[in-house]
């Protein structure tokens, strides 16, 4: 009797572990195939349309679009925003099997806009696979490994609520008249390459604007009305200028089109590509964008080579004017030679240990004048002097012995005692007056009777 309770006891529990099993376990056609372990990799489907070519190997350059070269890292991706490629394609077993490629994409047969989606509705691949899309959100898979969700849908997950990845190939910020192109007999590999080459077409198999330049730049006769303007293809503003920034960047010219890559030399080597073509420049450009730069109301921050804060001292007496376009003496200049300590506010301001910045008191001040000395020098090029001094500097020295009430020091101050005015300035001191009245008010009351007298 014991032993017969046993043996009941556990059939129970037999059949209870098995209708758990059962209850919980998938059936096989909902679940997602996995690679089959009996098949070599050359043969089983399930290694195959995952990338252009088995085993990540590149794509030939004779199977890429025309214009493709070999380090040419794919199609601009300004033009054609990044791809998110969740499906598993063989277009190379499809051509195989007789498949042409405007049986999946006949849409291509009349799009006249870039912005049109030319991938296949997923109830075409119903015929062969299987399955049945007909109602989207109850999609019927088919009973063959071929029909299985997941042999299509990389990352399929039948318990998420969101059965698929999403799957985005993004508009290209391009115009582009596919019926066009197919009514004048053009090949779809003449823009795509040879796609019946390639299992997964990815991004790379898109066409290349020095490949479009084949048709579009013939002479006039020959490319018929294929016209070679940038605006032919490319997005314009409403002004009618090349639109260049968008989501997936800026939009700059590759180098090999006239040398117009705009990298780290463009400074140096624009004028050259201006001068070749300024009609080139002026798709994307206006004159105001140029004029901005070269009439100084925007100041390019790289003018001056890597030492040139060595350099600048020859420079800035050679050609003063061309310094003044750009820099205020009285700002820039002595701002920055009071901040290195290469001078200070005052006509003694020589710091020790250092040495003098201008030559020994009795060739720069002392009589006789000879070619060195400070008054030949601030006739020659007043601007080299205000670079590290203010015109209060000069008064120190050149005010006469007693200085009026406006004057420097407000009056009673007594000075070097040096005239500034030269011989013979009585006689022509009204024209200096009426010219510019304030470098002489610098050291004279405008109530001075010798002020007056100049009037």
């Amino acid at each position: 009797m014991m032993e017969r309770e046993r043996s009941a006891a556990l059939l129970f529990v037999a059949c209870l572990v098995g209708l758990l099993v059962g209850v919980f376990e998938k059936p096989a056609s909902a679940q997602a195939p996995s690679p089959s372990t009996d098949l070599p990799a050359a043969q089983n489907p399930m290694v195959h349309g995952l990338a252009p070519l088995p085993a990540g190997k590149k794509v030939p350059l004779a199977d890429r679009p025309p214009g493709a070269s070999a380090g040419d890292g794919g199609p601009s991706p300004v033009i054609f925003p990044a791809q998110k490629l969740t499906i598993r394609f063989n277009h190379k077993k499809h051509k195989a099997l007789g498949i042409s490629c405007t049986t999946c994409h006949d849409k291509a047969r009349a799009s006249r806009v870039s912005s049109d989606s030319l991938l296949p509705k997923a109830t075409r691949c119903d015929a062969c696979h299987g399955s049945d899309h007909r109602v989207r959100g109850a999609v019927r898979a088919g009973s063959d490994l071929i029909g299985q969700c997941g042999f299509c849908h990389i990352g399929y997950r039948e318990t998420d609520g969101q059965r698929t990845l999403p799957f985005s190939i993004p508009p290209p910020n391009l115009k582009f008249n596919h019926a066009v192109h197919l009514e004048r007999n053009i090949d779809c590999a003449q823009c795509h390459g040879n796609v019946e080459n390639v299992e997964l077409a990815t991004a790379d198999q898109l066409p290349r604007m020095r490949g479009c330049f084949g048709c579009h730049q013939m002479p006039v006769p020959a490319r018929g009305t294929a016209r070679g303007e940038c605006a032919t293809c490319h997005l314009t503003e409403r002004g009618g200028m090349l639109r260049s920034n968008f989501a997936s960047g800026t939009l700059i010219p590759p180098r090999w089109l006239h040398n117009a890559a705009h990298g780290p030399d463009w400074i140096e080597r624009h004028k050259a590509v201006a001068g070749a073509d300024s009609q080139f420049c002026s798709n994307c450009h206006t004159d105001k964008y140029c004029m901005d730069c070269h009439d100084g109301r925007v100041r390019p921050l790289k003018v001056h080579p890597n030492d040139w804060l060595n350099m600048h001292p020859i420079a800035a007496r050679q050609n003063n004017p061309d310094c003044r376009s750009c820099h205020h003496e009285q700002s820039f200049c002595l701002g920055c030679h009071q901040r290195a300590g290469v001078t200070m506010t005052g006509p003694y301001a020589n710091f020790a240990g250092r040495g003098n910045f201008h030559p020994p008191k009795a060739i720069w001040t002392d009589p006789p004048r000879t070619s060195a000395h400070h008054a030949w020098e601030a006739q020659r090029n007043i601007n080299a002097c205000v670079s590290c001094h203010v015109e209060r500097d000069c008064a120190i020295c050149h005010a006469t012995a007693r200085v009026g009430g406006r004057g420097i020091g407000g009056g009673g101050i007594i000075g070097q005692g040096v005239n500034p005015h030269p011989t013979g300035f009585r006689s022509r001191c009204a024209g200096a007056l009426r010219r510019n009245a304030r470098p002489c008010l610098v050291c004279h009351d405008p109530a001075d009777p010798k002020l007056l007298d100049c009037r």
